[in-house]
């Protein structure tokens, strides 16, 4: 993982390093923020009905379509100044991402709709459920079909349509629906009380077990994709950079044990999403500085310079933006549901 892109000095090295780094951290956020208003989705039709799947959908109403900004910062980045990878990515996961955004329409149409309908209202709870769980699905394909890589040939995708569904995708696809499922569990743990939030510990507990077996079965799986990856993982001296992390992973699961187990309310959620953290810090470890596996780098995939520095001060400007605004939305929007809806939304 140490020694790539030392044929490129000067600009040409760093600008495609630092945009690595802005598109990696677009991906995170989102990956973070809108992967707990997915779980919630995920959840919501085991929630029993009335109070409690109003509550669990108030938890997010507010926040859930300021969460998707990141999604477009992290696309429109990568088309802006990885064109090639661009170019590679979307065609070999065209199926998945289509699926993927037709879910979050029907999730996105149930938010306006639910609390306003009267007999139809378990249509909009089953869309908003199942638009949520394909969704999360079709991304953890995407993440399983990145890491296994792509054919190539010059600069296009050369792969079949279908290429992306594997059952390594697919194991990934229900490994991401029991990761957003530990985040909504333990965001409705913050965010609620009384009988829901007792009800949200116990499902945190069950998709803490599902999410670290997934987590080991598909470690375990990457090895035999044919990517070399293990090598970045035991060869020396890699491993004294990497040996922490396992280690760091299984104590922060631990934590999140204790968490829900001892009543805690925040420390669940803020550790769940550092397990996020740190599956994403393992993933970088395994690919970097591949952006189109295993044929282009970053350097190799990156535009002209002039390009990447005009990109970059868009991104200057709208990456802050995007950040205080996200921050102000969850400060204003803080505390628990209130029990009893007609006094009120939010608590503090």
């Amino acid at each position: 993982m140490f020694g790539f892109g030392m044929e490129y000095e000067g600009a040409a090295f760093w600008l495609p390093v630092v945009w690595a780094g802005l598109l990696a951290l677009a991906v995170a956020m989102y990956v973070v923020i809108d992967g707990f208003d997915l779980g919630v989705g995920i959840l919501f039709t085991a929630a029993r009905k009335g109070n409690w799947r109003d509550r669990m959908m108030l938890s997010v109403a507010p926040i859930w379509d300021g969460n998707e900004t990141w999604l477009v910062l992290g696309g429109g980045g990568l088309f802006a100044v990885f064109s090639v990878a661009y170019a590679i990515l979307l065609p070999a996961l065209y199926i998945p991402i289509i699926l993927m955004l037709i879910a979050l329409i029907f999730r996105g149409v149930a938010f306006e709709f639910r609390f306003k309908a009267d007999r139809s209202q378990f249509v909009w709870d089953n869309a908003f459920h199942y638009g949520s769980l394909l969704a999360t699905f079709a991304q953890g394909m995407v993440l399983g079909a990145f890491v296994q890589g792509f054919k190539v040939e010059g600069r296009g995708f050369a792969g079949g349509t279908m290429d992306w569904l594997t059952p390594f995708s697919v194991l990934t696809g229900i490994g991401l629906v029991c990761g957003y499922g530990l985040l909504g569990a333990t965001w409705c743990v913050m965010k609620t009380s009384g009988e829901l939030e007792i009800w949200a510990r116990r499902k945190s507990l069950q998709f803490l077990a599902a999410t670290i077996v997934s987590m080991a079965v598909v470690s375990a799986w990457v090895p035999f994709l044919g990517l070399d990856i293990q090598w970045r993982w035991i060869a020396w001296p890699n491993i004294l950079y990497v040996a922490p992390v396992p280690v760091v992973t299984a104590l922060v699961a631990w934590g999140i044990f204790q968490g829900i187990r001892n009543g805690r309310h925040v420390a669940p959620f803020l550790l769940t999403v550092a397990l996020f953290l740190l599956g994403f810090l393992g993933l970088a470890i395994s690919l970097f500085p591949y952006i189109v596996p295993p044929h282009y780098t970053i350097w190799q995939a990156a535009n002209a310079v002039s390009a990447l520095q005009f990109a970059l001060v868009g991104y200057s400007v709208v990456m802050p933006l995007t950040l205080a605004y996200t921050a102000y939305a969850y400060w204003v929007f803080r505390g628990k549901v209130a029990e009893d809806l007609e006094s009120g939304g939010y608590g503090h």
